[in-house]
């Protein structure tokens, strides 16, 4: 397993102890109304702390996901899998010394993440005709950021709100060489500078999986990465103005959540849901969501393939929902951007997403000097 890097003097990543007090809690009913008491003063320091030049978003693929997953015991459809569109954001700001930075979060190597172990199993099961129906690419990262000016080497970060199908070795590289990918030398790094920003507890995780965590990870994709391009978190860190990542344990042991201030407001993205109405359940179309939360007192609906921690899970949506502002388009959902969000599918009736927000988008993209 790669040994975990201390985060350099002077990275700027700063603490954030707004949650630390509901983080410390054992007791998850106690942790969740300190989280509620929490939220409005994160929001107001964070919306202080300045915002990003840029925010924008772009699909990497569409896939199929189990319903009973997705959209957990809510959803009355029959049918087994709803249609899910990933994507990736990528984010610039400047330091307080002029320095550009640029983030790239949920940046998937969807060809690699295809060998995890559920979706290898599930294709394998799968006629040719009907994967192609409901898995399709719609773009790359490195051709993503190529069509908006920003070299390979510009990327100071990636992250991802947790591990979850995702090999990061052609991103980072490794220190000795790979036999599936490259047998005679070390992957060479595709964003040369970039480092990889991880909570501790996520990558640990990957030393001794539980039956749960199995079909979702690829853990020989870690045992050799490059051990100066991983910084460790233990918990909530600003990067930059306006931007933030937010322990959110539950859906994984080490969740986190991307957290932006824009121009229309503050957002939070993550897995954590599947659906912006997964976590407004009482505004849902979705034949029998609304019931489902009514009849058994829950405010959110969780994704929740693993179930690692459920209860947790719970909270750390009720802090998205509490730390955004509300959709500038319709009002009744949060300025929340699923990472997979649910998208209508012919193949999925009965599961159609009755609002989405395609992306975050804020400010304009100026040349890095």
């Amino acid at each position: 397993m790669t040994t975990l890097s201390e985060p350099p003097a002077g990275i700027g990543l700063t603490p954030i102890t707004h949650f630390a007090a509901a983080s410390a809690e054992a007791q998850p009913g106690a942790q969740l109304a300190a989280i509620r008491e929490a939220a409005a003063g994160f929001r107001s320091w964070f919306a202080a702390t300045g915002r990003p030049e840029w925010v924008g978003t772009f699909d990497l693929q569409t896939l199929p996901y189990p319903t009973r997953f997705g959209l957990f015991r809510a959803a009355l459809s029959p049918t087994p899998f709803v249609t899910l569109t990933h994507r990736m954001q990528v984010i610039r700001w400047r330091e307080p010394d002029g320095r550009v930075r640029t983030l790239v979060f949920e940046p998937t190597d969807t060809e690699l993440a295809r060998r995890t172990p559920y979706f290898a199993r599930l294709q394998e099961s799968t006629p040719d005709v009907f994967e192609r129906l409901f898995a399709r690419p719609l773009g790359d990262v490195l051709s993503h950021l190529r069509s908006i000016g920003i070299a390979p080497e510009e990327v100071d970060w990636i992250t991802f709100d947790h591990l979850h199908t995702q090999d990061v070795r052609r991103w980072i590289g490794t220190g000795e060489p790979a036999p599936d990918i490259s047998p005679r030398a070390p992957v060479p790094p595709l964003l040369p500078n970039a480092k990889l920003l991880v909570q501790r507890a996520e990558l640990e995780s990957l030393r001794a999986l539980h039956p749960l965590q199995l079909p979702w990870y690829q853990p020989h994709a870690y045992t050799d990465l490059r051990r100066d391009a991983i910084v460790a978190l233990d918990g909530d860190v600003l990067l930059g103005p306006g931007v933030a990542l937010l322990a959110t344990p539950g859906h994984t042991i080490g969740n986190h959540t991307l957290v932006l201030s824009t121009d229309t407001g503050i957002w939070a993205s993550s897995e954590n849901v599947i659906a912006a109405e997964c976590l407004n359940p009482e505004a849902s179309r979705i034949p029998g969501v609304q019931r489902w939360s009514r009849n058994w007192g829950q405010e959110v609906v969780l994704n929740a393939n693993t179930i690692e921690d459920t209860a947790r899970q719970y909270n750390s949506c009720v802090l998205e929902k509490s730390i955004v502002d509300r959709s500038r388009v319709d009002a009744r959902f949060a300025q929340f951007m699923p990472s997979s969000e649910l998208t209508r599918s012919p193949l999925a009736p009965g599961t159609s997403p009755t609002f989405v927000h395609r992306g975050i988008f804020h400010g304009a993209l100026t040349p890095r000097r």
